[in-house]
């Protein structure tokens, strides 16, 4: 593509409100592989607000690029560290769980940096159990840790999960590409955001083995609102995972004896 051509491409995205214009061009046009007909298509799509990962097919998760169709929850960078803190918790030989696994880009993550350990996932979405196979997770389709494989419960030394947390009365404050493309399933977390949560907590204990960790993604002030269940639960040494920013991202729990 002329470079004239391009900068035309980085400003019409730049007008339309889109903060990395840049790198979206070069990725468009790379996907686009020199036919003008398809790169009008997709550039007429992302116009649309349809998640960028959707359109090229992919998004580099941890330097790690990761397949995503489209319909698929799209993983976003500020869930890398919580799966690279995962990765840290997992023993070299050890038994992770990633629940809610979407395109399977944690269990990616946990598979590439402990390639001797036993890395399942789990979804209730066909489409995105689909997926993450074809990124080559062992994902299984069902409902949290309900279709965990036999034998697993008891010997996790880690679960880990991007489950649904955003309140129900916050759906509509979602970017764009969020609300009009992505499914609510992948964040409609109930009245506090921490329905599924709360679920989580419970049913990790049982596959957790002692000293296990479970890491979950959270905002604002709800690792605070679930210190008593925590509690309550048998977890002990409770963490909150922050970004550079000081923005929560998440918590990390271990299994009490």
């Amino acid at each position: 593509m002329p470079e004239t051509d391009r900068n035309s491409l980085v400003a019409l995205l730049a007008r339309e409100g889109f903060i990395a214009a840049d790198e979206e061009a070069d990725e468009l046009v790379a996907r686009a592989g020199g036919d003008v007909v398809l790169l009008d298509e997709l550039v007429r799509r992302r116009l649309t607000g349809e998640p960028l990962a959707w359109i090229v097919g992919s998004v580099v998760f941890c330097e790690i690029e990761v397949s995503v169709a489209p319909g698929v929850y799209v993983p976003r960078w500020h869930s890398e560290a919580l799966a690279l803190r995962a990765a840290e918790r997992l023993l070299a030989g050890g038994v992770a769980v990633d629940v809610c696994t979407g395109s399977g880009a944690i269990a990616m993550v946990l598979a590439a940096r402990r390639p001797r350990a036993t890395v399942v996932a789990t979804d209730i979405d066909p489409a995105a159990v689909a997926c993450a196979r074809a990124n080559g997770v062992d994902a299984h389709l069902g409902d949290l840790l309900a279709p965990l494989p036999a034998g697993l419960p008891g010997g996790a030394d880690v679960v880990v999960g991007v489950v649904p947390y955003v309140p129900a009365g916050e759906l509509r404050l979602l970017h764009r590409d969020t609300f009009s493309f992505e499914s609510p399933l992948a964040y409609d977390g109930g009245r506090d955001g921490l329905n599924i949560v709360r679920r989580v907590l419970g049913e990790a204990r049982s596959v957790l083995r002692p000293g296990g960790a479970l890491l979950l993604e959270l905002g604002g002030e709800q690792p605070a609102m679930l210190a008593g269940e925590l509690d309550r639960h048998g977890y002990r040494d409770v963490g909150v995972l922050r970004d550079e920013e000081g923005d929560v991202r998440g918590i990390e729990a271990t299994r009490g004896s």
